[in-house]
């Protein structure tokens, strides 16, 4: 079931962005400060009263610098109301209702989603009085905040949550394997999906997905069934789309939420963008079972090193994601089709490995024996105690005399010798350190 969305919507220089931190918080994916990832603060993940979500900044999504401003944030808003659940509209109570607010307000009001009228600089009393001009937008009670002084927050959360579309579970069979395709526009996802559908010619029926209008294939092939998500069955309202690539994240987002593999489609005529990066770490983030697919390779003009050379680039850019492999296909020629699924059940199978206690501290154990830890400070840190906890992706808790003392560096070694000992290949591996004094 994928997470609710809220969005927030207004003009520039309302502070956004600064709500927008307030909201995520530490909860940000930390991916963007590991090598080879870029990825900006354009979409975050929190919870408030024990509801998770996704909240999107329209404030990152950069329209062409020639539109003025009200074409800009319109066009925001517009993106807002196809991808979100809840609509936090901001406006700023120095500024009192603008040309822009009410453009905003007229795009909203017929989007018949729920929208939360957010004032924001409210940083005293006094200025609380100066919110109730903003009743004449016509959204009912507009909620004092400040984002400088985190003035309000819990309420604005706490009425976004309350707007939320009633929670319906999808029904999937366990032996299903739900395969998202996510990538940026013109990658090819859409013919993909049909070479797929179409070399097995087993298409089960094509219906309309549970979360808005990701449309879900089930097919079936040799005995293991399969549910494609493709995103790019997603309909598009005017050109914008075709102007924002960072529109594809939103997109992709929600597929790989449901979505047990993740298929990250490269076009390998154009090579690798910056929004490959922010798309494949999402799936990263969301510890899903992945692999590279590049497609278009049959247009492109190669020697006998080109295959190699491409791989190299894929594993420079994609440092955080080493354990992925990839495949050159070309859905237009079916070019290693064939392929495809026999590595997506592989890799299927690695997300949900569950290792038995006594075999990880074995491992780990040969690999503190053969590498002790650093000391820092004249202290060493003692692993004590290894123990997987979960699944999807495989999630190993190491407990330790005290977990300041684990360097990110020796954390990565210990994962490095459990992929050694185990086939975790396609799937990330979370490490959890753990001490004494996290149970007090």
């Amino acid at each position: 079931m994928a997470k609710p969305i809220i969005a927030i919507v207004g003009r520039p220089n309302v502070g956004k962005s600064t709500i927008f931190n307030r909201i995520i918080g530490d909860r940000l994916a930390i991916v963007e400060d590991k090598a080879g990832s870029t990825r900006d603060r354009l979409y975050g993940s929190s919870e408030w009263s024990g509801k998770a979500f996704n909240i999107i900044d329209t404030g990152g999504i950069e329209i062409n610098s020639d539109d003025d401003i009200l074409r800009s944030v319109r066009m925001q808003a517009e993106l807002a109301i196809d991808e979100a659940d809840v609509i936090i509209f901001m406006v700023d109570v120095k500024a009192g209702i603008t040309p822009a607010d009410l453009e905003v307000s007229q795009i909203l009001f017929r989007a018949r989603k729920p929208v939360i009228l957010a004032v924001n600089k409210v940083d005293n009393m006094q200025l609380q009085e100066d919110t109730y001009e903003f009743y004449g937008l016509g959204f009912g009670e507009p909620i004092a905040i400040s984002g400088s002084h985190a003035i309000g927050i819990g309420d604005l959360l706490e009425a976004a949550v309350n707007s939320f579309p009633e929670e319906v579970e999808e029904v999937i069979e366990e032996d299903v394997i739900r395969i998202a395709l996510i990538g940026r526009p013109n990658v090819g996802k859409s013919s993909l999906v049909n070479a797929i559908l179409g070399e097995e010619r087993v298409i089960v029926s094509a219906t309309a997905g549970t979360t808005r209008d990701a449309i879900d294939t089930p097919f079936e092939k040799d005995g293991q069934k399969y549910v494609l998500i493709d995103t790019a069955g997603m309909r598009k309202r005017g050109k914008v789309y075709e102007n924002l690539e960072k529109y594809s994240v939103m997109r992709a987002l929600k597929a790989i939420e449901r979505a047990d593999v993740a298929l990250v489609i490269i076009n390998g005529e154009e090579g690798i963008i910056d929004q490959d990066k922010h798309i494949a770490g999402y799936a990263h983030d969301a510890g899903k079972a992945s692999m590279f697919v590049i497609n278009k390779w049959d247009v492109v003009e190669k020697d006998d090193k080109t295959m190699q050379v491409f791989s190299q680039v894929i594993r420079d850019h994609f440092l955080y994601m080493s354990y992925a492999p990839m495949l050159f296909v070309s859905a237009k020629t079916k070019q290693r089709l064939n392929k495809l699924l026999p590595i997506v059940n592989e890799i299927a199978e690695h997300n949900s490995i569950r290792v038995q206690t006594h075999v990880l501290n074995d491992v780990i154990s040969d690999a503190v024996a053969i590498t002790p830890p650093p000391t820092s400070n004249g202290k060493r840190l003692r692993v004590k105690y290894v123990t997987q906890v979960a699944v999807k992706p495989p999630t190993i808790v190491v407990f330790v005399n005290d977990r300041e003392l684990m360097h990110f560096s020796y954390e990565r070694y210990l994962e490095n010798k459990l992929r050694a000992a185990f086939d975790f290949t396609g799937t990330p591996i979370r490490l959890f350190t753990r001490s004494k004094r996290d149970d007090e």
